[in-house]
């Protein structure tokens, strides 16, 4: 019998031992906003909020078999991509999602750089990302940094972040945002910035926190718009309310950890209202 009414999700992501990031952020993120998370494991992470201290890569057998049975099984609604690593588990999860024709609703987060600077996706890897995965990808969500990395286009100012967003839509993905953690303004607030390949803009702001316990922001805004995505929200719609569901999560920080602590999951669910209500759009 197929359960209609909680939509089915996957995450092809990275471990974090931690919990605060990765597939387990992915899970949780999923949880609190009843969709059922599976996951296709890609690597296995020794990392605290301190830091990465060691990554041992899944076989690629393993890879693509976790994708290819857990999708003759489910029936998946939406799909997010987080740590790859290398390019030949890039081309091994392109493969899979062509071949259980999971594209329509796919999130790629571009997982680069972990919170404590350790490099997550090799050097060598960035092409296929570019060539093998944006071309299959609803909406792709780097941080500026990896945004400056993928379109080889540096980001000093508002101009710079839209020729960047530009570069990669010529890459195939469907919408870029292109977040604005990393700031380059010195205003007091979080701006991400949006652009689709009908050449829809606009930005959405919140007020910027300023805490040391954001790490797995990445993962679990992905993931949030993964969530939303299979829940039958549009694009925008689901960047909108994964923009509060973030903000709420680093606003109701947790404490936890002697680095980069984690972000509070279950924050937006005690109140989306008033989550959303903090996240200002501009077209």
């Amino acid at each position: 019998m197929t359960n209609t009414h909680y939509p089915v999700v996957m995450t092809i992501a990275g471990s974090d031992s931690g919990g605060g990031a990765g597939i387990q952020a992915d899970l949780k993120t999923f949880m609190s906003l009843e969709t059922f998370g599976t996951s296709a494991l890609t690597a296995v992470t020794v990392q605290n909020t301190l830091g990465v201290h060691g990554i041992q890569p899944m076989d690629l057998e393993i890879i693509s078999g976790q994708i290819n049975h857990v999708a003759n099984d489910f029936q998946i609604q939406a799909v997010k991509t987080g740590m790859l690593h290398d390019s030949q588990v890039i081309q091994t999860v392109a493969e899979a999602i062509k071949q259980n024709n999971l594209q329509s609703r796919l999130v790629i987060d571009p997982v680069m750089i972990a919170k404590g600077g350790a490099s997550l996706l090799l050097e060598d890897a960035q092409d296929t990302l570019r060539t093998q995965l944006l071309p299959l990808g609803k909406v792709i969500t780097p941080n500026i940094p990896e945004a400056e990395v993928l379109s080889g286009i540096a980001i000093t100012n508002d101009y710079e972040r839209q020729q960047a967003a530009e570069k990669l839509l010529t890459f195939g993905v469907e919408a870029v945002v292109i977040k604005g953690g990393h700031r380059y303004s010195t205003d007091n607030l979080a701006e991400d910035y949006f652009l689709n390949q009908q050449g829809k803009a606009f930005t959405l702001t919140s007020p910027r926190i300023e805490t040391p316990h954001t790490h797995g922001t990445g993962c679990t805004f992905s993931a949030a718009i993964t969530a939303f995505l299979a829940k039958g929200l549009s694009v925008e719609e689901a960047v909108y309310h994964a923009k509060a569901y973030i903000h709420a999560a680093i606003s109701h920080t947790l404490g936890i950890g002697h680095g980069h602590g984690p972000t509070n999951h279950w924050a937006y669910a005690k109140d989306p209202q008033a989550a959303l209500k903090e996240v200002t759009i501009h077209e």
